[in-house]
């Protein structure tokens, strides 16, 4: 690395020496200030390569890492709220279930109550005849009672004998 920085100057210094020998050395050197050494220039220390892979791939890494897990967590935080909303509209749905399932018991112990109460088909042609009975017992009834007061209506109107009249008659002795 050290011969790579000195090369210009040692050309310039040979091509200098070599002009000094052509010419003549005294006029030369009487025109031609003497050349001072030059000091050594400190080498600049670059990063290496190493280095420089090592640095850039951390850094690579952990800026994809942050963006890696800042969109998992935007993920997680969606998924999380679809969740929670698709959990509410279950609980909303098993209320409304559970809600139609006591509907229907209590209208099953309304319907059994009802069958217990009603009368099954031969029981109520049974009572159609009793019923009929009845009525026309009712109505026979009723036709008596008519008949009674036609006959009632046709006695009061047959004259009666007067009692005065009894006792003043006289009969066949």
């Amino acid at each position: 690395m050290h011969s790579r920085l000195y090369r210009p100057l040692y050309r310039s210094l040979s091509s200098s020496a070599r002009i000094l020998e052509s010419a003549n050395s005294q006029t030369l050197a009487a025109k031609v200030a003497p050349i001072e050494p030059i000091a050594p220039v400190a080498p600049r220390r670059r990063v290496g390569g190493i280095r420089g892979g090592i640095f850039g791939f951390l850094f690579g890494f952990s800026l994809a890492s942050a963006f890696a897990s800042y969109a998992l967590l935007d993920e997680y935080r969606l998924a999380s709220t679809i969740l929670q909303s698709s959990v509410h509209e279950l609980q909303t749905s098993t209320q409304k279930v559970s809600a139609h399932i006591r509907r229907i018991e209590t209208v099953e112990k309304e319907l059994k109550a009802l069958a217990e109460r009603t009368a099954e088909k031969n029981e109520v042609t049974k009572l159609r005849g009793e019923m009929k009975q009845l009525y026309d017992g009712l109505h026979i009834g009723k036709l008596y009672l008519l008949q009674v007061k036609v006959l009632a209506h046709m006695l009061h109107r047959i004259p009666r004998p007067s009692l005065s009249r009894l006792g003043t008659e006289t009969g066949p002795s």
